[in-house]
């Protein structure tokens, strides 16, 4: 991975920036403030916040420019939104899982109140965080649509809701298609979209930024059912095995391992060629190379 210290720079940078913009845990509510910091501040890929800063960088935002600096509050945005959305996954009346990202999950270090409490206090303050971003008031103002469209019934929420509806059930690959379009795709395109928004990205960057932000996801969803059709619990930091055990639908079950390998196969094809498209008439010199190793990670990750 050529853009590997980029990265780890970047990934630092989005840690410092979510350090900061969390409340003390000092700070009364004590325990929520607490929660939300161990919610937030865990180990994690960081994926959502790195696209953002990657698509930004595409486009012509040096580090320690002031575009560089709203870039921050997207990244910080994205990633709170992801880490309230995993604190309500994890509750018993949704996923109910106990482990997440190698330690326990924030309903069982806390309670379920608190974790309740975490994930809205999390996504308003997501919100908050990008609504400061230094950039025009438009930029901003599209930035703030797009992570709201994102997360809502029509992202990421309908999404969540369509899982719960479809456990259980007989579902088809269109089923499954739309409900992780949804609930896991469309905060991974935000993501890539709004680094483009704040850096004003024309029209027609921003179709091609959701494009590849659209596959990303796709990719990134069906490398996450042979993953936890495949690996164990150790290696995902999650309990591994729980789509079947729960009776989802999923690439996997639908496809068969070796279909969903091979469906996987498809989209990063799809996804180069787009990457490689905006290169050549959009992101010169070599500006889409942490994009591209961005969008390899997804799809070729061992957790």
């Amino acid at each position: 991975m050529r853009s590997k210290a980029t990265l780890d720079a970047w990934r630092a940078r989005v840690d410092a920036v979510l350090d900061e913009t969390l409340p003390d845990a000092r700070e009364a509510p004590q325990r929520l403030h607490g929660a939300m910091r161990y919610a937030a501040l865990g180990e994690g890929k960081r994926l959502r916040p790195l696209l953002t800063y990657a698509a930004g960088a595409a486009l012509g935002a040096p580090p320690g420019s002031a575009a560089a600096d709203a870039l921050d509050h997207a990244a910080a945005a994205v990633e709170l939104i992801h880490a309230y959305s995993l604190v309500h996954d994890d509750l018993p009346a949704m996923d109910d899982d106990a482990l997440r990202r190698g330690r326990p999950t924030v309903h069982v270090a806390f309670d379920e109140a608190t974790a309740i409490l975490v994930g809205d206090a999390l996504q308003g303050l997501a919100f908050g965080v990008l609504a400061e971003a230094p950039a025009p008031a438009s930029a901003v103002a599209a930035a703030v649509r797009e992570l709201a469209r994102a997360a809502g019934s029509r992202g990421m929420c309908g999404g969540q809701a369509l899982d719960m509806a479809m456990t259980g059930a007989t579902s088809t690959l269109d089923d499954v298609a739309a409900m992780h379009r949804m609930k896991t795709g469309a905060l991974i395109e935000a993501a890539v979209v709004m680094g483009g928004l704040l850096r004003g990205a024309a029209d027609d960057d921003v179709v091609a930024l959701r494009r590849i932000g659209s596959l990303l996801g796709l990719g990134f969803q069906i490398k996450d059912d042979l993953l936890d059709a495949e690996a164990d619990t150790a290696t995902l930091g999650k309990t591994a095995g729980k789509d079947e055990a729960q009776g989802k639908s999923t690439y996997v079950t639908l496809l068969g391992a070796d279909g969903a390998r091979s469906r996987l196969e498809a989209v990063g094809r799809e996804l180069d060629a787009a990457l490689q498209a905006f290169a050549a008439s959009r992101a010169p010199d070599g500006r889409t190379e942490a994009l591209a190793d961005l969008a390899a990670m997804a799809v070729r990750r061992a957790r």
